[in-house]
């Protein structure tokens, strides 16, 4: 094997491994950018980890994804909360709402959200991240050492099902705002989009061009969800006691209107938009999957049915 020469399986590895080691301190911290990006990491992660590790044997791949597992679910509750009183913001600099609910939701948000930072810190501890980080370099030296290409039928595998997936989510959904089978829609871009990232970073053709539609309706669906999470924290606080103050049950029914009115204008713009996911999943089958295929002369080369080109007999021409 030339030393120089890092085989592609091991450099997409490297290069999530990397993000995820960056942003955990600031996550660990309780920044809630480093949270969001940290979880970020992890997901592509996991994403990846099956897909370049197949058939490599004694890469301790497995116990690897196990942590990844742990960190996201440790990190996700956190980034709820933190989303959630980032819109509360949003509504209090608008002016345009009763600032005494704002603020009565505000409060149960953050009783909420330090509740889960405890958890989370908790959780982070249960996690050796040196040694999550050792397993990973583990992984990548033996992906580095196998001329393997097999994970590229795996993501051809893997694109079809997700975008197949997708499409039937998108269909499912309809024209109806149900928010769970919109949320459905919402899962299946997000774990189609790293599939794909995985593609583009590999210089798939057709991949790349894929991500930024797919995004574009994936931060749609995400602002709405957090909208509907919102209106969760905000339906709590009505059935709580706090609600019965004067003039406080009409201040959160302005607040609970104007999230609803939101949410149904998202919806709306979805639907504009939900041909392009329609549109993403057929070309990832007809586009992306056959460039993800290894040329047939390569295929044949690695079985010794062609030989290679031979060298220039002695004094031929240069």
């Amino acid at each position: 094997m030339n030393p120089e020469r890092i085989r592609v399986t091991s450099r997409l590895l490297r290069t999530r491994a990397r993000a995820l080691k960056r942003h955990l301190p600031a996550a660990a911290a309780g920044d809630d950018h480093g949270v969001h990006q940290a979880r970020v990491a992890t997901r592509r992660l996991r994403e990846a980890m099956p897909v370049l590790t197949g058939g490599v044997k004694h890469s301790k791949a497995g116990k690897a994804s196990r942590k990844i597992r742990r960190l996201t679910r440790a990190l996700g509750a956190v980034r709820e909360t933190d989303v959630t009183l980032h819109i509360l913001a949003e509504l209090a600099q608008a002016g345009n709402l009763p600032r005494t609910a704002i603020e009565e939701v505000r409060a149960h948000v953050i009783a909420e959200r330090d509740r889960r930072r405890t958890m989370m810190l908790d959780r982070l501890e249960h996690v050796n991240v040196d040694k999550l980080g050792r397993r990973l370099s583990s992984v990548a030296e033996a992906l580095q050492q196998t001329d393997s290409e097999g994970w590229r039928d795996i993501l051809s595998t893997r694109l079809l099902k997700r975008s197949r997936r997708l499409a039937e989510r998108v269909g499912e959904a309809g024209q109806m705002y149900a928010p769970d089978r919109l949320h459905e829609v919402r899962i299946a871009a997000k774990k189609l989009r790293y599939a794909l990232e995985l593609a583009a970073d590999s210089r798939t053709a057709g991949a790349a061009a894929l991500l930024r539609p797919i995004k574009r309706v994936q931060d749609l669906l995400g602002r709405l969800h957090d909208l509907q999470v919102l209106q969760a924290h905000l339906a709590e606080v009505q059935a709580g006691p706090g609600a019965s103050r004067p003039g406080m049950h009409d201040a959160l029914e302005a607040v609970a209107r104007q999230l609803e009115d939101e949410c149904r204008h998202l919806h709306g713009r979805y639907l504009m938009t939900a041909g392009t996911l329609s549109e993403v999943c057929a070309r990832v089958a007809d586009e992306v999957v056959p460039g993800l295929q290894v040329p047939p002369i390569r295929r044949a080369l690695k079985m010794g049915l062609v030989r290679k080109p031979a060298g220039r007999a002695a004094g031929g021409h240069r």
